[in-house]
């Protein structure tokens, strides 16, 4: 499918769900749902999605014209600084009289600034359209996703023979950073996280100069980002020893934890029961109080997108959805293990885009 051809089937989709809401066209802002529905990655722009797709409309400043008209094919472009104030006039120029917004990417300031501007028109709050829409991929997008993860798994392989004591846990960031960047990444999908020792009982460490000693549990959280679509994988090893009995065991139980949560992904699964699958096992085990993050989350064009799934969320998996699942335990001054993947919900069962064994491997 044709980068037009696949942003103007995604604007349609938003056009049925105008139709559903009563309005006659939604005000894009988020940078990420505007690239969703038009291709243009820049860092100024907006988009309209009018009940015709001939009033769709992509805004921008002159300092990307070249660039939204390379990527951008198949929609207008308005040229204007002020990118929200263009895509609502476009509208109220259409002879729009209900325009959604996004309510999570419009200021107060902004709405208020858009109030007094066009006193006639009914400016109404929205929440999750596009990225309800963009939970469920195309094909392209999956294996934009799926490259991206094998650029992640072939540049863990080739970190893990350079990894040794007396090396800093930001020294390896480093070095993985790099090997992504060198298999073909454009950039990193989020800071790594690289943590050793008692820190890596700390779920979401910033790689410090702490050297990696003999003994150590080291927990590395990385992903690489490809034409703007991420991965995310968690693996956790043992350097310089043979693991001690409780590291074993508590990386058994994140292993056993983790399958759980995988047979639970189903088309049509409640988001929290699939959550519940693999906190139950750690529960079982005397370690509930030692994981309270949520289980996992979409991935695509946002490191962190719908769904979410955890413990209190609402809703179902639905049919060619990337998602995470990344059980861990944390036991604080000792040390944590995480085991994460990135996977496609299928209704034949879930595919693991992320392939990295998953055994407790000593380095």
């Amino acid at each position: 499918m044709s980068a037009a051809t696949a942003t103007s089937v995604r604007r349609d989709r938003v056009r049925e769900r105008l139709e559903a809401d009563g309005l006659d066209a939604l005000v894009v802002g988020g940078l990420t749902n505007v690239r969703y529905l038009s291709g243009y990655s820049g860092s100024n722009g907006a988009v309209v999605v009018g009940r015709d797709p001939s009033d769709d409309r992509l805004a921008t400043d002159f300092r990307y014209v070249t660039q939204a008209e390379a990527e951008c094919p198949g929609i207008g472009v308005i040229v204007e600084r002020a990118v929200l104030p263009a895509v609502v006039a476009h509208a109220a120029s259409l002879g729009a009289v209900r325009v959604g917004f996004e309510a999570a990417h419009l200021t107060f300031a902004d709405h208020e600034g858009l109030r007094q501007q066009h006193r006639d028109l009914d400016l109404v709050p929205t929440a999750g359209v596009v990225e309800d829409l963009r939970a469920q991929k195309d094909d392209d997008e999956l294996a934009l996703i799926a490259e991206a993860c094998r650029i992640s798994d072939a540049a863990l392989a080739d970190l893990l023979p350079q990894v040794r004591t007396g090396l800093t846990e930001r020294q390896i960031a480093r070095l993985l950073d790099g090997l992504m960047l060198d298999h073909g990444a454009e950039a990193v999908s989020f800071e790594t996280i690289v943590a050793s020792g008692p820190n890596s009982a700390i779920p979401h460490h910033s790689p410090t100069d702490r050297a990696v000693e003999a003994g150590d549990l080291l927990k590395i959280d990385f992903g690489a980002l490809h034409a703007g679509y991420h991965a995310d994988e968690t693996r956790t090893f043992v350097v310089g020893a043979e693991p001690a009995p409780w590291q074993r065991e508590i990386h058994d139980l994140v292993a056993a934890a983790q399958r759980a949560g995988v047979e639970a992904l189903a088309v049509g699964a409640e988001l929290r029961d699939v959550d519940h699958a693999a906190r139950s096992v750690i529960a079982a085990a005397g370690h509930a109080e030692h994981f309270g993050h949520g289980l996992g989350h979409g991935v695509g064009l946002d490191i962190h997108e719908a769904p979410m799934i955890g413990y209190s969320t609402t809703g179902i998996l639905g049919d060619r959805t990337p998602v995470t699942v990344e059980p861990g335990v944390y036991l604080p001054g000792r040390g944590g293990v995480r085991i994460e993947d990135t996977l496609v919900v299928r209704a034949g069962g879930p595919v693991s885009l992320t392939q990295t064994t998953r055994e407790l491997l000593v380095l």
